[in-house]
């Protein structure tokens, strides 16, 4: 009876949590959401088959199976998604233009003030940008630039089912050797590879701005690299960028080539098993892959 009504708790937390994330859209709190509802099954289902002796096995090998059965659905259905993008006319590495509505901040009050915060910082708007994802979705970005144009601090905004929009950051620097270090928040997979003189350090539970830009620096003082002036507008850098990781992910096998890619798909075998490796680590350990 302690288990069922363990379980019964889990089960209001859960959706507790969910409720409370639809707001907030945190990755922690979706992380343990996640936990959650895979113990509430696998706890929820050895219950049922020991209550009404449907099955003539000890708890916790049936607790055991069905902690298995959801992951193995799980699976199931990433590995369709994941199909379901290559094969889409979604872009992986979509095109972005000038958004010429400007600078489109949500009206929440949080947001609000970390735009006031990269501004008490010295920090100029220089840009706003949008790009179709699909289904007249669009990614809406700003990015912003600081007086000795060295850094750069791309903040994304990412739609939501639920009407609430998620808040990403991506700093970005150039240096005198032809690195480019990036810091970001992101916590879409990607899974696949950089250039090599990229630098890139993807941390998705770190939501804090003024954190993430220490970071940044900090990693810039530990390679011992200097910032150099960004030279190119954030419209023509972001495109260029895209172009680059389309055509290196072609190269080392990630993605079909463009002629193939109508028949097979954008992502090969081995790029989708590197996505959906990915998507386990971002949902239930808040890990993306290294990239450096």
């Amino acid at each position: 009876m302690e288990i069922t009504y363990l379980i019964i708790v889990a089960i209001v937390l859960s959706l507790a949590l969910g409720q409370f994330n639809q707001r907030l859209a945190s990755p922690g709190l979706a992380i343990a959401e996640r936990w959650l509802r895979w113990f509430v099954f696998a706890f929820g289902a050895a219950q049922i088959c020991q209550d009404f002796a449907l099955v003539d096995r000890p708890y916790w090998v049936l607790a055991t199976v069905f902690f298995l059965v959801w992951f193995l659905g799980e699976t199931g259905v990433n590995w369709l998604s994941i199909h379901a993008l290559s094969v889409s006319p979604l872009p992986l590495f979509p095109r972005y233009v000038v958004n010429q509505a400007g600078d489109e901040w949500p009206t929440q009050p949080r947001p609000l003030r970390l735009r006031d915060w990269l501004r008490a910082q010295g920090f100029k708007q220089v840009q706003a940008l949008k790009a179709e994802i699909g289904g007249g979705i669009y990614l809406r970005v700003s990015v912003y630039q600081d007086p000795e144009a060295t850094t750069r601090v791309q903040v994304t905004f990412i739609p939501r089912s639920s009407g609430a929009v998620n808040i990403c950051f991506v700093v970005t620097s150039l240096t005198a050797g032809g690195s480019r270090f990036v810091t970001d928040n992101l916590y879409v997979p990607f899974a696949g590879f950089y250039p090599e003189h990229w630098f890139v350090e993807r941390i998705p539970l770190a939501r804090s701005l003024p954190r993430l830009l220490a970071r940044h620096r900090a990693r810039l003082a530990r390679a011992g690299e200097t910032a150099v002036p960004f030279t190119v507008e954030p419209h023509n850098d972001l495109n260029s960028t895209q172009s680059e990781l389309d055509r290196i992910n072609t190269e080392l096998g990630f993605l079909h080539s463009q002629a193939d890619r109508e028949d097979l798909g954008k992502i090969t075998h081995e790029g989708c098993y590197r996505v959906w490796k990915e998507i386990w680590t971002l949902n239930y350990l808040g890990r993306a892959a290294r990239y450096e």
